[in-house]
């Protein structure tokens, strides 16, 4: 493997934790707020703050008032994670199908 081969697959493999790292403060994030947290905690103010820009676009996409009260954003938010995750991941893995 060459040099600009092994830096693109360093680089991929760093995305793809990112984005891991991602789905798993948005999955916590959305079982934190099921229990009405203390908004002054740092912790809970961190994943507000972190979460809600992402949170955000899904929201105005699909308002909880027409799906009964329930924020299905984090559901698409973590769809579209994983959804990235394997396109990036095609991108340098070939199918077997297709070699």
């Amino acid at each position: 493997m060459n040099i600009g081969g092994a830096f693109a697959w360093g680089l991929l493999d760093i995305i793809i934790k990112i984005l891991d790292l991602i789905k798993w403060i948005v999955i916590i994030a959305a079982v934190i707020s099921w229990v009405s947290p203390d908004p002054r905690n740092p912790i809970v103010h961190f994943l507000y703050k972190f979460t809600e820009p992402l949170l955000r676009p899904f929201r105005k996409l699909l308002p909880s008032s027409r799906t009964g009260g329930i924020d299905f954003s984090p559901l698409l938010l973590i769809l579209l994670i994983q959804f990235l995750q394997v396109v990036l991941a095609r991108l340098f893995v070939p199918s077997p199908a297709l070699t």
